[in-house]
């Protein structure tokens, strides 16, 4: 179960990274045509660059610690299932031992 979640995880990081990347090489694409066209100089080109760069940098470290605390919790929640039921487990082995009849004496062997 943890592992196909791990997995999950991994694959919407590595989806989000790659249209992060697509997303940021259509920018700059568009600006330097724009800049080709005489639109926008190379200076203003370079700054509205870098500004939706430290923007996609902003949001993709948002989103992972979202992601985060979202892993932890169900870690947690999951941690707490486990020893609820290991607690359970113990329980029953402890009544079972309790109305277990010992075994029989071997003081009688030779």
């Amino acid at each position: 179960m943890v592992c196909a979640m791990i997995d999950v995880i991994k694959k919407t990081i590595l989806a989000g990274v790659g249209a992060a990347l697509t997303t940021t090489e259509r920018a700059e694409a568009a600006l330097q045509e724009m800049v080709r066209q005489g639109k926008l100089s190379a200076a203003d080109a370079r700054i509205i660059a870098e500004k939706i760069a430290e923007q996609g940098r902003r949001e993709f470290e948002e989103m992972s610690q979202d992601l985060s605390a979202k892993v932890r919790s169900m870690l947690d929640r999951s941690d707490a299932d486990l020893r609820a039921r290991l607690a359970a487990l113990e329980e029953r082995v402890r009544v079972l031992e309790a109305n277990a009849t010992p075994p029989p004496s071997r003081s009688s062997e030779p």
